[in-house]
Formats: structure tokens, sequence, C-alpha cells
């Protein structure tokens, strides 16, 4: 350790750290551009010079170490003067008009200008002349607003390790770019965005974040997948945990914020791959996929009896509906230590992943396996108990959820709706997780674009339906079911018919067709209510023995039942809250927003525990840490053609092999390719780790040279 005195003031700082980190951290600032706490120095902006007792001339605070009796000054006409001669020098190779910048009012340089007031005269200014670059991912580059500082290339070949990034020369002017020039993806650049960070002007700008026009906050546009999960899982954690091979650790941070890691590897809607930033590069990371590794391989060491469990409470809680919003509540509300009943209607609790999501994309043993865990933490279960009147339930408990889900199917008001062979898709999907007789004919016409009629018309065609085709409203390209489900059934030989409006249902008595009509254009008004356009003329027949709507779902509850109901039977709740206009009734889930999914579910499970766990005199603080510290390496390096690496498929049985049976047919990504598409993530998060820019409005009321 070493004594110095800045400015009067004395300080005990280390001797490896520079002065003007010394000054910066003791609340004393000097003004600076080239330094940041993350990277070497470079000394090379000559803004942060001192004047020290026994040296002659003044020196850069960034590359001077200290030394025990130092004496420092930070504040004389000589520097002054230096510093604005430092940022003339700056400025003569830099735009002037800084409103046309996209960086405009985050701009350091720009501070720096405000802060040292004098030093805005300028030399002659020099222009550079080089062209905007817009070519890559993520990363824009716009070499004119460079100011050499050399942040980007510290960060990129020191913090990072990929080194891409380095002084070049055009024309007698230097920049910074690659080799040759070549773009980022044929330099093998990681994209992990360093460089972006530390830049201090609006020279390297990240796509992203320039147009983000919403003002999320910063977290959420760097780690977008993390951001569009409904439980804010964190994705790059349990990624780089798979990466490493750490598949119980991986499995614990996915359990810190969804119980049900193991199915939502077969059927999560996966929206955070939607957002994922390595889209942008060459294909999204399988996220699903590498949650379902390791779910699987997981042992549960850091979970199985190590989790949170308050002591009991002696209140009370009644969980009515079995789905995923409900077993997330229950389990939530009893590791709070509240004494949980959950009510389930059906022979076995799941809810929609055991009777409405087919066997063969999601097996019943992982729901039944993960429903133990649950189960195991005292759970009491009530199966094949229908709730008729939940008012009547607060005579026994202190509070109630109701998770019943949307499970009634709509039968659209059209002509024939209610002919022979008509059938409902939840009625129908339920039927064949039953094993029950279903009623389908050879010639099956599902309506619907959504997961559900995908469902339908795969689970139609496994039990043996000759023809099977599905008629929506929306363009192939727009309709609400998985990209990757819509190309599978059409693998298994489903017809698909986009854009079409269902006229009425063809029949005497029985079903013999589907009347349909071309659609011109599908546009919504002001109110979100849909607007048809048909092409006249259009008007055509196909033809089928049976009618399954799946247009739709609805909740199964009436006004009798006490509850304040709203659109589609939907459980009406209180702003921002799972409360009900009963007092001590909450409602979640499916019951409230209609049919989303799994995820979203657990995330409204979630948040209801948290709710309820207040009203029974808790604090509602549901969290809780499972998984090991994660000591995340910045030292990314180098991988050549990593730009380029495409996404690895999962491994499918065949259409031959999967069409005639409920056999699991997606068996993910195998155990040798894991790693390596984990290896493909951008690890976004780090960025997150690199050190905030400290500006001089961050020190006012503190000394300032």
């Amino acid at each position: 350790m070493a004594v110095i005195t800045i400015d009067g003031k004395k300080l005990e700082v280390s001797g490896q750290q520079c002065v003007l980190e010394s000054a910066l951290q003791a609340g004393i600032y000097i003004p600076h551009l080239c330094h940041h706490p993350d990277l070497p120095e470079s000394g090379s902006c000559r803004l942060c010079v001192v004047e020290v007792e026994g040296v002659e001339k003044p020196v850069p605070s960034c590359t001077l170490k200290a030394k025990d009796g130092m004496v420092i000054h930070t504040k004389s006409e000589r520097l002054s003067a230096l510093r604005a001669m430092a940022m003339e020098l700056l400025l003569a190779g830099h735009p002037e008009d800084c409103s046309t910048c996209p960086k405009y009012g985050s701009c350091e340089l720009q501070t720096l200008m405000q802060y040292l007031g004098g030093a805005n005269p300028r030399m002659k200014e020099r222009i550079k002349g080089f062209k905007e670059n817009l070519a890559n991912p993520l990363i824009e580059h716009d070499m004119n607003r460079c100011v050499l500082c050399g942040r980007c290339v510290r960060a990129c070949r020191d913090l990072r390790g990929v080194g891409v990034l380095d002084y070049r020369k055009k024309d007698m002017e230097s920049y910074v770019g690659t080799l040759h020039d070549r773009l980022l993806a044929d330099a093998d650049c990681r994209f992990c965005q360093a460089c972006a960070e530390v830049c201090p002007t609006g020279t390297i700008r990240d796509k992203l974040m320039i147009h983000n026009t919403d003002s999320r906050p910063k977290a959420e546009v760097v780690v977008p997948c993390r951001a569009a999960c409904p439980a804010h899982t964190d994705v790059p954690r349990y990624v780089r945990f798979v990466k490493e091979g750490n598949y119980d650790a991986a499995a614990a941070v996915i359990r810190e914020k969804a119980p049900f890691p193991k199915a939502l590897g077969h059927i999560c809607t996966h929206v955070c791959e939607l957002q994922c930033k390595r889209g942008e590069v060459s294909d999204p990371l399988a996220i699903r996929e590498i949650k379902r590794s390791a779910a699987e391989h997981d042992t549960g060491m850091y979970w199985k009896g190590k989790g949170k469990q308050l002591p009991d409470t002696g209140r009370k809680v009644c969980v009515v509906g079995g789905g995923p919003a409900g077993m997330t509540a229950a389990y939530y509300l009893r590791k709070q230590g509240h004494d949980v009943t959950l009510g389930e209607a059906l022979p076995t609790v799941g809810g929609m992943m055991s009777y409405g999501i087919p066997a063969y994309r999601l097996p019943r043993e992982v729901v039944a396996e993960e429903y133990s865990y649950i189960e195991a933490a005292g759970i009491h279960t009530e199966v094949n108990t229908r709730v008729e009147n939940p008012v009547d339930l607060l005579k026994e408990y202190d509070a109630v959820l109701m998770a019943v889900g949307a499970q009634a199917g709509v039968r659209l008001p059209i002509e024939g709706n209610d002919l022979d062979g008509v059938l409902i898709g939840v009625d129908f999907l339920r039927q064949c997780s039953m094993g029950q007789e279903t009623g389908i004919g050879e010639r099956v016409i599902v309506l619907g674009g959504g997961n559900v009629a995908i469902d339908c018309a795969r689970s139609a065609i496994r039990l043996g339906a000759k023809e099977v085709h599905m008629v929506c409203r929306k363009a192939r390209d727009n309709m609400t079911g998985d990209e990757e489900e819509v190309a599978q059934a059409l693998e298994e030989g489903m017809i698909l018919h986009p854009e079409r409006t269902f006229e009425k249902v063809l029949g005497d008595g029985k079903v013999t067709g589907v009347e349909c009509m071309k659609i011109a254009s599908y546009t919504f008004d002001e109110n979100h209510r849909a607007r048809i356009v048909k092409e006249e003329g259009s008007a055509h027949q196909i033809e089928g023995d049976t009618v399954i709507f799946a247009t739709g779902q609805r909740i199964d509850m009436k006004k009798e039942m006490g509850l304040e109901l709203g659109k589609a039977n939907s459980i009406v709740t209180k702003p921002n809250s799972a409360a009900t206009s009963v007092e001590g009734i909450f409602a979640a889930g499916d019951a409230v927003y209609g049919t989303k999914s799994v995820i979203m579910a657990i995330e409204a499970g979630r948040q209801a525990a948290s709710e309820i766990d207040r009203y029974l005199g808790g604090d509602g603080d549901i969290s809780e840490v499972l998984a090991p510290a994660q000591n995340a390496e910045p030292e990314i390096g180098r991988e050549e053609g990593f730009a380029y690496q495409k996404r690895i498929p999962s491994q499918l049985r065949s259409p031959e092999e999967r069409r005639d049976n409920f056999e699991l047919m997606d068996f993910g990504i195998c155990d040798s390719e894991i790693c390596a598409e984990a290896g493909r993530c951008l690890q976004c998060d780090l960025r997150l780790q690199i050190s905030e820019p400290r500006l001089w409005s961050d020190f006012e009321g503190e000394e300032q040279c």
C-alpha cells in the first residue's frame, strides 16, 4: 500500500493502481477518455494529465503508478491549457454536428466537451471520408467519429482475447478495423459487443441499443433471451454451465424459476430463441434443447432436499386446478410454509401437459416425475375432485387459488356446427390422451392454425385418418402455430389450406365437408378486431367426414360459482393482481388471460403464490438460490469460423416411423453435440460485467479538477 496526496487529500491506495483510478475511486474527478477500469492503460488521450511535485512535466495519471509520499495536483492553468489542447486534437477529426449522431445524449466525448468548456474551439476540421459500415450483424461502425482512444482494440484483444480489431491506415488516416477490412464474421469475431460497450463516442454502436425505441432497460436489450422468457430464467447462465458439462448446475439455474425443466425441455414455446442475438449472426441457439439436456442429465445434487422450506405457518390454501399454473403456485406456497391442497378434476395432474399436449411431444411419465418432486414438498393432492362453488372453500381454507385453465373448446357459430362428425379440439385431444374413442372418420378437416390445431391434425394422422386437412385464416408465414410443428405435420402428410375462411360445415345430418373462401386481405382495426376481405368468386369445398374446431378455448366457469367473469368466461382479477372479486380467492393462468403457454402459466403461478403469501402474512419472497456461483470468464478467445457455425438439429424419428403412433418422436440434441451447441452462445451477459463509464456529472458535489 502507498499513501499519496491528491489536491490536499491523503489517500491510502494499492501500489499497483494508477493515480487516475485511485482519484476516481476517492471521488476526485479527473477528465479522461482512453482510460477504462477494465482495460490496460494506453495514455493516448492526454486529458488526464496531472502535476506531481518533484516532476518537471505533467504526466498522464492513467499511466502513473501510485508511490508512497507522492503529492499530486490536478488543478492549474497549465493543466487546463494542456487539456484544452488535447481536446482540440481529439475534435479535429471528429464531426462537429453531434445532433446527427445516434449516440447523441449518451456520448462520453460530448460530456467532456461540456465539462472542459473552453476546449470547444477547434482546429480546422479534418474530413476523414470513411463510409459508414452497416453490413455487420449487431454492430455498426462509423470511423469518421473515431478519436483513436483504443478502448475497442484493448477490449477485443485484452479483455476478450479475440483480437480481430486493430489500428489500420487508409489514405493517411488512421482508423480501427479488421485485417484487410473483412466483415466481422470473416474475421472470426465473437460478436460479444464489448467493443460497442466501451466505445466512448458514436463510432462503434450496438444496433439493438441504438434502435431501442421502447426505452427498455439496458439489461433487457443486451440479454434479450432472458428478458423474453416469461419466467426470466437466466438463460446465458445455464447455457454456460451446459457448455462446461455441468448439467446439475444448469438444471439448478432453471429450477430457480421453473419447477418443470424437463417438461419445458420438450414443449416450451421457446420465445427466448426468437430474441436470441445469435440468430442475427447465423441461427438462433437451440435453447430449449439445451434446457432439456440439462434436465435429463440432472442428478438433483443442488436442489433435492436443499431448497427453501420455511417453517409451517398454520395457514391453509386450496389450489383448484392441477395444470402448470396450479402446480407451480402450490409448490411455492408450500415452500413458504403453508399447508397446501391441490385439487384436480381429472384422474391425474398436469392439465394440458397431460391432456392437451400429445404424448409424442411430451411423454406422460415426464409430467408424473416432475410432479412427484413437487408433491414431495408436502402438498396434499386430490384428483377426480371437481369444485362447483369455490366460495364454499373459504370455510375450510384461508385462501383459494383458481387455476382451472381453459379446458372448454369453442364451436364457431357457423352453419352446420352441430352436425354429426363435428368435434371440439380440446375434447378430442383429451380423449386421445385418455385412450378413449374419439369418433373421427377417414377424412378429417381441422379448422384453426394454432398449436392446438396442429396437435389435432397430427393426432388424427396417428389415429389412422387417411386424409387430414388443416384450414386456417392466416398466411403460412403468419400462422400462430410453431413453425417446426407445422413443418413436421406437413412431413407426416397433413394438407394445409392457408388464407381461407370457414363459411359453413356441409352435410345433411352428417358432415360431408367444409365450404371455404380465399382471403384477399386479413388485417386488424384499432380495436384489434379482425377485418377480412374475401376473394370474390373463390368459394370452394373441402370434402371430409370429420370436422375438428380448434379455433380457441374458454374457461369452464359459471356465474353461479360466485366470481366475476369476463370475456370467454375468464375470471376477472384486479389490475396487476391475482385477487378476484371475492376476498380470499385468487386466480392465475389460462383461467385469467386465456390460452397461452406452459412457461407463461409457470410465471403466473409464481406471481400468484407470492401475492397469496403476502395475503397470508408472509413477505411474498419466493425466490431461492439453488445453483452454485458461476465465474464467467471474460476472455472468450478467438474461434475460427465461429460466426458460420450452424444450429445443431434435434434427432427426429422419420415421418414414416412416427405417423402411426404416439411414441416420443423428438430426442433432442445428442450428448456428443450438446456442448458444441451451447458453445455457439454469444454470451451476451458478459457485457453487463463491463464497468460503466464515470462521467463528471456523477461526481457533482464531490471534488473535481
